[in-house]
């Protein structure tokens, strides 16, 4: 009845002929519901209570309208959080082409993950997941063409696929297996016990596994292996710091495994260990943020306890033991990284080999392999493997398909193979083996797509930053692809904590591929894409440099053609989150559409939540005067400028995310909701049966890209062909 007396209105006379009639009448339908759905974007966002506390902090003021947000627990910001989550779903759900959005990445998703095999006296263990899986699957064979045995399938612990396999170590010989299970997302292990032959679960359980690292003894008597503290044992909101390293004896009570090292340190630190071949000596680093370790060893034939190799300097070291030389890779007077000998015996800096020297390319890791040494390289964004004798000599290279990742390396000490993972924009996961004796690569397994990818490419461009330094950026697209900056685009990157963004095969991109878009992955300063000089560079009082190669890249693609603000989003998730919302609040005139993901945007606060004092060395405490301003500098929350435009923008965050507290999604969402003088939605996403990503199970990625892709299409018209 509605859309008949809406051609009424349009002036139409009642006696038309019937074709010209229906097809007025059903444009008619066309025009009311594409009206209807201009109204429903334009309807108001839920109104959100502010309550403006305000400070001086090192003589600066500060206003917080939205600190209330912050308990979780109460009563009126969990009413907040559910109506601003029905206000979300009421747009998002009705979005046009989501069911097919949804559809599409169903099949993406249902393409396989396989992870590198790592090597046990025979046995080779491997995670794989196949289909609509929501977890990955451990699995195990005898010897390289044994028949595949699950090992554990974490599916069949919950129905909803929410219980996720966290970390995993097999002993040395293959014959038990120690690993970490969590609900929810929450990352917060615990840790069983399995015999790899009868599959049996033996009864040692140990809580308080988060992030571990452990170390079997040879006879598999016990091991080693980190773990936080109870609660109660430390003080109030230090219960996520102070993880300590132990020692488990096998079918003792957990409760009472002596702490072998952490008491009276930093709460901070975080630690690694591995044993040489022999179980003579524990290998032990200290983590001290993303950018310094300390490394110590113990020889366990002797009462020494733990002896200091390096401590103290502002570099990275790790390495591993074989016989009585440690093969130390390390960027100390080497931003690129070297690898270094160090004998057990004389283990003074002065008395440290080197081996293979510091290059062009970033040396990432070294692995000692028989009578080999096999490095991973780094070059502009894309790994490279090489081949060394142990005294340093290059032998050869390992040839790979293209540009792209190396993942999961790993060989024996006393073996002569390696396997590793490899993959890139355009090939799926797939599996090698290196035999070190022959020079011969043999490609064991791949995940299997029917993605046509012949119609799209890959390239590499270089462009300039505020101050001039010069970016690399991966660009995939389209061969036909127009320059006449009307391509939809999507803008992502990360910059922070030594991590790099290399070419990888993300399922969900050809979803956006196959409707035109075009995918910009620049490698920004705080990543390990070329050395520790370009971390530093997007680090602490230089944080800045990360989101000005990040806005000078979205203003190379506007100049080049590649699209226009119009056409552009941009996407980030926890660094990458505070990425987009810093770059949002710097310059909204730039970007159409914001995907924010478990984001950082509150600077002045941030250490106080969870596990962020964890961060500190990489962003600097907002309780150091100096440090505050830089922070307070670009804090999103802080930078919201009451009347500003801004574009449209989707703050996704998670009940269980136990790294990046939900407090800063919501009080963004209700301050930018406030200030903007847009139309553009401002819209929580919120998430409670998940964290922070790790162990998300399948069904809700495919939930959580649904609305994300719906969104960027809806935003910058891309039309689902």
């Amino acid at each position: 009845m509605v859309q008949i007396q809406r051609i009424h209105q349009l002036g139409l006379k009642q006696h038309l002929p019937l074709s010209l009639f229906l097809i007025l009448f059903y444009g008619a339908i066309c025009i009311t519901k594409s009206i209807a759905r201009e109204e429903m974007v334009l309807k108001k966002p839920p109104k959100t209570r502010a309550d403006n506390v305000i400070e001086i902090i090192h003589g600066q003021k500060v206003e917080d309208p939205y600190r209330w947000l912050e308990d979780a627990k109460s009563e009126e910001v969990q009413k907040w959080v559910s109506e601003q989550n029905q206000y979300t779903r009421s747009i998002l759900d009705r979005l046009p082409a989501r069911d097919k959005i949804r559809t599409r990445l169903e099949e993406l998703f249902a393409i396989s993950y396989i992870g590198a095999p790592q090597v046990h006296k025979g046995r080779y263990f491997y995670t794989k997941r196949e289909g609509m899986q929501n977890q990955p699957v451990l699995y195990v064979r005898e010897g390289i063409n044994g028949k595949e045995k699950v090992l554990l399938d974490p599916n069949t612990l919950s129905q909803e696929g929410l219980v996720s396999l966290d970390w995993w170590f097999p002993s040395d010989d293959g014959k038990l297996l120690a690993y970490g299970l969590s609900r929810r997302g929450t990352e917060q292990s615990t840790l069983y016990l399995m015999n790899v032959e009868t599959g049996e679960k033996l009864p040692d359980v140990i809580t308080r596994t988060r992030y571990t690292s452990l170390s079997w003894r040879k006879d598999n008597s016990g091991f080693y292996y980190t773990r936080y503290p109870a609660v109660g044992t430390v003080p109030p909101g230090e219960e996520n710091y102070h993880q300590h390293l132990f020692y488990h004896t096998l079918g003792a009570d957990p409760e009472k495994d002596p702490e072998i090292f952490g008491q009276g340190r930093n709460m901070t630190e975080m630690y690694s260990t591995s044993f040489s071949p022999d179980n003579r000596y524990l290998l032990l680093s200290v983590f001290k943020g993303w950018d310094r370790s300390d490394l110590y060893f113990c020889d366990l034939q002797s009462k020494n306890g733990f002896v200091p190799i390096v401590v103290g300097d502002s570099s990275i070291f790790s390495g591993q033991i074989v016989g009585e030389n440690l093969y130390l890779h390390t960027n100390y007077e080497a931003p690129k990284y070297r690898l270094l000998k160090v004998n057990l015996k004389t283990p003074a800096k002065e008395n440290w080999e080197e081996l293979i020297p510091e290059g062009e390319s970033m040396l990432e890791q070294v692995v000692v392999v028989g009578n080999w040494l096999v490095a991973k390289y780094m070059q502009n964004a894309s790994s490279q493997l090489k081949i060394f004798s142990l005294s340093g000599k290059y032998l050869e290279d390992i040839n790979l398909p293209t540009l792209g990742s190396v993942y999961g390396l790993n060989g024996e000490w006393d073996g002569s193979e390696v396997w590793f993972g490899f993959e890139s924009y355009f090939i799926p996961p797939t599996i090698y083996r290196y035999d070190l004796k022959t020079s011969e690569l043999t490609m064991i397994d791949q995940a299997k797509s029917d993605i046509d990818t012949l119609p799209y490419q890959v390239e590499q461009v270089w462009y300039s930053s505020r101050d001039g330094t010069k970016v690399s950026m991966f660009l995939v697209h389209g061969k036909k692809i127009k320059l006449d900056g009307n391509n939809p685009t999507l803008l992502t990157g990360y910059g922070g904590f030594n991590v790099s963004l290399t070419p990888r095969f993300q399922r969900n991109t050809f979803l956006w591929l196959e409707n035109g878009g075009v995918l910009a992955v620049p490698n920004l300063r705080g990543g390990s894409e070329y050395g520790e000089k370009w971390h530093k560079g997007g680090m602490l009082q230089n944080k800045q440099n990360v989101f000005d190669d990040f806005i000078a890249a979205a203003e190379w693609l506007i100049d080049h053609g590649y699209t226009n603000p119009s056409k552009l989003a941009i996407k980030g998730g926890s660094n990458g989150g505070l990425l987009v919302g810093a770059a949002m609040t710097q310059r909204p005139d730039l970007f159409k559409a914001v995907v924010c993901g478990n984001p950082l945007l509150d600077m002045v606060r941030y250490h106080n939540f969870l596990i962020a004092k964890l961060w500190i060395p990489e962003y600097g405490s907002p309780e150091d005067s100096v440090q505050f301003q830089w922070l307070y500098a670009y804090s999103p929350y802080h930078q919201v400028k009451d009347g500003t435009p801004y574009p449209a923008t989707l703050l996704m965050t998670a009940d269980s995310d136990t790294r990046v507290d939900p407090m800063h999604a919501k009080k963004m969402t209700a301050r930018l909701q406030a200030a903007t003088s847009s139309d553009a939605p401002i819209l929580l996403r919120f998430e409670t049966e998940t964290g922070h990503g790790a162990g998300t199970p399948l069904s809700k990625v495919i939930e959580e890209y649904t609305d994300i892709w719906s969104f960027i299409f809806w935003q910058v018209g891309v039309r689902y062909r």
